[in-house]
């Protein structure tokens, strides 16, 4: 698996994309007025306490309030494994109004809905998550070999102690790493949060403690690991202070980062660019013919596979089969490209065969290996419908990137001239048996008045007799398909 890093910086906006084998897998964007507040600490007051929703809303010092739930509350120094439930008390009992708590940004702000928090507090560095309230040491799950497991386990435990200091987690990158530089790490972190806890005393209400790092070093601390070839940045101030930062903390990651000094865009050379733009089209092309059809809405994402224009060489099944083979991995490639979160549910082309529907299934599933979001996929159900889940913390590359229609307001579709038309009839109807006038003007768009012009001219004509009034046409050259108005004269 050959993986690069693309690096674009100008001074309005940070953009990665990571390419593995020469396609784009996944894009992140950071923007110098907007950046993303996953993992900041604040010193937050609470406002309300929700005892039917088990959840309190904080002011942290955002535009919104912040919302904790009960489950991510935690009073004291806790210990628990991840096979355990921990015990949920009730809201009211763990908080009250007017309350001031150390919080952490589990995700951001996304659509209409506040950041979520958390007071379980967690500190990242390149291999290690230190968690100042927790009492045990865990690892990663992507670290397989059960013996590198327990060295990694048996390394940072002697080093932590008796974890009055806290608890730790070892991250996928510590995998082969030495002792020395665990404990570089673990005395970064120790230094670290002993600064936020001396500004927590310190600092009022609604103010930020700790803010993550900027996007350009999140990157060579949290993707850049052994399968990554090269980190290729196009900003030399960036380069510096990205090889600066990875000679103290990342040194292994070092040797692979590049300056880009051509002048051809970066992402041009890789056809980043072009990627980006097909990701926030609707339909996505299969190389078989086939299609995908990707909706984003605010309870789910649906993703419907077609098999269009390829019609096989063997049985229906066969075709049905290969296109759903085909459909599964660009699935898994757009959701991390799109960062599709929440529920996806998917409507792969219906198969007869249990065997297919497993092979599928085993596809997509490989196929997610590699995503760093942690997702659950289910059987096909009896409507023949995958249902799967895949954790959101940021807001997927539409959202960042694109607005709500301010034509059709989200809805995706228009009403049509002729439906506007007899809109504008019964308008005219109402009018006139209200008021007294000489005559009215009828405001719309080119499209409108046209289809009043002709298809409807009978129609006008009629009503201006039953009326008794006339009927003046007028465009308006800003107005929607959908917009008209009605002036009295």
């Amino acid at each position: 698996m050959s993986e690069e890093i693309l690096i674009n910086v100008t001074p309005q906006e940070t953009r990665i994309a990571v390419v593995e084998n020469g396609v784009l897998q996944e894009v992140y964007i950071e923007r110098t007025r907007r950046r993303g507040l996953v993992g900041n600490i604040y010193k937050g007051r609470v406002n309300r306490v929700l005892p039917g929703m088990q959840a309190a809303f904080l002011d942290i010092g955002l535009e919104r309030t912040a919302f904790l739930h009960a489950s991510d509350i935690i009073n004291q120094p806790v210990e628990w494994s991840s096979s355990e439930e921990r015990r949920v008390g009730q809201i009211a009992e763990l908080v009250k109004e007017g309350q001031e708590l150390t919080v952490q940004v589990l995700k951001d702000p996304l659509g209409t809905k506040g950041a979520r928090l958390t007071t379980q507090l967690t500190i990242p560095s390149r291999y290690l998550v230190l968690m100042p309230t927790a009492r045990n040491i865990g690892i990663s799950q992507k670290v397989e070999d059960e013996t590198e497991r327990q060295r990694l386990k048996d390394i940072v435990t002697d080093m932590a102690g008796d974890l009055d200091g806290g608890g730790y987690i070892i991250r996928t990158a510590a995998e082969g790493a030495d002792a020395e530089s665990l404990r570089a790490d673990m005395e970064y972190l120790k230094k670290l949060w002993d600064s936020i806890a001396r500004q927590v005393e310190n600092v009022t209400p609604g103010s930020v403690i700790y803010e993550d790092m900027p996007l350009v070093l999140r990157a060579l601390r949290d993707l850049v690991d052994l399968d990554v070839e090269k980190v290729r940045i196009d900003s030399r101030e960036n380069y510096k202070r990205a090889l600066a930062f990875a000679q103290q903390f990342v040194s292994q990651v070092a040797p692979r980062i590049e300056y880009y000094p051509g002048e051809r865009p970066i992402f041009d050379l890789y056809g980043v660019e072009d990627e980006v733009q097909k990701a926030l089209e609707r339909k996505v092309l299969l190389k078989s013919g086939g299609y995908l059809i990707i909706d984003q809405t605010e309870a789910m994402t649906t993703i419907d596979v077609n098999t269009g224009a390829y019609v096989g060489h063997r049985t229906l099944e066969e075709t049905i089969f290969k296109t759903n083979l085909e459909a599964a991995y660009a699935i898994a490639r757009q959701l991390r490209l799109r960062n599709l979160g929440g529920i996806i549910i998917i409507d792969f082309i219906d198969m007869l065969e249990d065997d297919h529907k497993q092979q599928v299934l085993a596809a997509l599933e490989k196929n997610l290996v590699r995503d760093r979001a942690k997702s659950h996929i289910s059987e096909v159900s009896m409507l023949g419908l995958v249902e799967m889940t895949r954790k959101r913390t940021r807001e997927s590359l539409e959202h960042v990137l694109c607005s709500q229609c301010p034509t059709c307001q989200g809805r995706g579709s228009l009403k049509t001239p002729e439906t506007v038309c007899y809109e504008i009839f019964r308008e005219l109807l109402r009018e006139a048996r209200q008021f007294d006038v000489q005559q009215y003007l009828v405001l719309a768009s080119q499209e409108v008045v046209d289809v009043l012009l002709d298809e409807e001219a009978t129609s006008l004509a009629e009503l201006e007799t039953f009326i008794g009034k006339p009927i003046k046409l007028q465009v308006e050259a800003l107005y929607s398909q959908e917009q008209f108005d009605v002036v009295l004269m």
